[in-house]
């Protein structure tokens, strides 16, 4: 199997998954799979040095963790396998700058939720028992660990970051962070995390869209970097009930639609949000990469790009339009509501869920 940079070996069955991916890459920065499994990955950095040599991503990693595994542990389980197997690196950006990082990663399913933080091959995992969890861009899982590399604690000993004597704490070990001062320092990690525990017990997915569009806390980022793409996911815990998952497929969810997907059979391909792809002439592919940048905008990121002009430059025509296109969004998650109160899901309407949304959201634009 070709990933972005190494190919690794297949496994026999994969799932189907629907993904949101930077368009130069084979992997994915979120997505969910046909069971119900979610994960989002996260850039973090700690003490172990970072591995510039080329092997799987963490992105690439959300993608095998979905398309390899039918429940959130399983989902981990795979992942650090593979982390095992073939480890973590290569540059992180379609640039001839390098930039890289270790992974932390969230992974949810019906049931259950994990965090799983790692620090080049070495990692710790921790279930989510209640309340509310986030990651941002700093370790976060601190003395509650509940699945760990075997040699997790004996590396941190040999490299003289724990005497082996107090209660092993994990972000605080592998990092540099206070851990006591984590959710009270104004960074992102901290400021999801009140955001999230100020609505904890009655988050619903408007909530999470609200939190995920919020610029004053760093979430919904600005600048050199940008939030390109955000997700929102229902996964009731009634197994007749589908999962329901919301995409942006475009850059700045304050101005973006959050479209509704369901899994159901022969789903119609999502054309306009999908990137082209230039197969083996991809500048990724070829050594030395990067060489060049080819036009990877889809057709729905193009007609947004425009839009947002237009948002930025005419006053009353962007906020009609704005206005437009959070009715129309409203108008879905009412839709998805009424599905999961009356636990009727017409198939036939479902495949084209997404693709409808794209539509209506091209036509205000």
């Amino acid at each position: 199997l070709q990933c972005t940079y190494i190919e690794i070996e297949q496994v026999e069955k994969t799932h189907a998954v629907v993904l949101s991916r930077p368009s130069w890459l084979w992997g994915a920065e979120m997505g969910a799979n046909e069971h119900g499994v979610c994960i989002g990955n996260e850039a973090v950095w700690g003490r172990e040095e970072i591995c510039d040599d080329e092997a799987l991503l963490g992105m690439d990693l959300v993608r095998l963790g979905l398309e390899r595994a039918d429940t959130a542990e399983k989902a981990l389980t795979v992942i650090v396998d593979l982390l095992e197997k073939y480890g973590q690196g290569g540059n992180c950006m379609e640039s001839h700058m390098v930039f890289t990082y270790h992974n932390s990663f969230l992974i949810a399913d019906r049931k259950e939720a994990w965090v799983l933080e790692t620090s080049g091959k070495y990692w710790a995992a921790e279930k989510v028992e209640g309340g509310v969890r986030n990651i941002s861009n700093q370790l976060s899982i601190t003395t509650k660990i509940d699945r760990e590399h075997p040699e997790l604690k004996e590396y941190a000993k040999s490299k003289g970051w724990w005497d082996g004597k107090k209660e092993f704490d994990f972000a605080a070990t592998y990092s540099y962070v206070n851990t006591a001062r984590m959710t009270t320092s104004r960074g992102r990690y901290c400021e999801g995390y009140k955001l999230l525990n100020k609505h904890k017990g009655s988050i619903t997915s408007e909530i999470m869209m609200e939190i995920l569009r919020d610029k004053e806390s760093g979430i919904n980022m600005e600048g050199g970097f940008m939030t390109t793409g955000s997700m929102v996911s229902v996964l009731p815990q009634q197994p007749n009930l589908p999962c329901i998952h919301f995409f942006t497929g475009t850059p700045d969810p304050a101005r973006s639609v959050f479209k509704p997907f369901i899994f159901v059979p022969n789903i119609t391909q999502l054309l306009k949000t999908s990137s082209p792809t230039f197969g083996h002439d991809d500048p990724v592919k070829k050594q030395p990469r990067f060489q060049n940048k080819p036009d990877r905008r889809h057709a729905l990121y193009k007609k947004h790009e425009s839009a947002a002009v237009v948002m930025e430059t005419i006053e009353g025509k962007g906020k009609a339009m704005l206005k437009q296109i959070q009715e129309l969004e409203k108008q879905k998650i009412k839709e998805m509501e009424s599905i999961l109160q009356n636990g009727c899901l017409d198939v036939n309407q479902a495949v084209n869920l997404f693709s409808q949304c794209v539509e209506e959201e091209l036509k205000i634009y």
